[in-house]
């Protein structure tokens, strides 16, 4: 993942997996490697999640992650 692919990455972007499927919302980038996703997003369950920077294969208007939705959502990190 290049700088300016991180740059692209904003607030309120859909994230899909590596299927098409999506994986949830963009609120923010948190730290150097991860990106934060709203809590509002249906796939979310009413909590906030986070998802490894390194996950992310290229970013048009989507993001697109180097793995699946269902494999997404299995490993995320659910924020304290």
């Amino acid at each position: 993942m290049n700088t300016a692919q991180t740059n692209s990455i904003r607030e309120h972007m859909e994230v899909l997996g590596s299927d098409g499927q999506h994986v949830g919302t963009v609120d923010h980038l948190e730290g150097k490697d991860k990106i934060k996703l709203t809590k509002t997003d249906p796939q979310s369950g009413g909590k906030h999640h986070f998802i490894p920077l390194k996950w992310v294969d290229h970013v048009d208007s989507h993001v697109h992650l180097n793995k699946s939705s269902k494999d997404a959502q299995a490993q995320w990190q659910i924020a304290a």
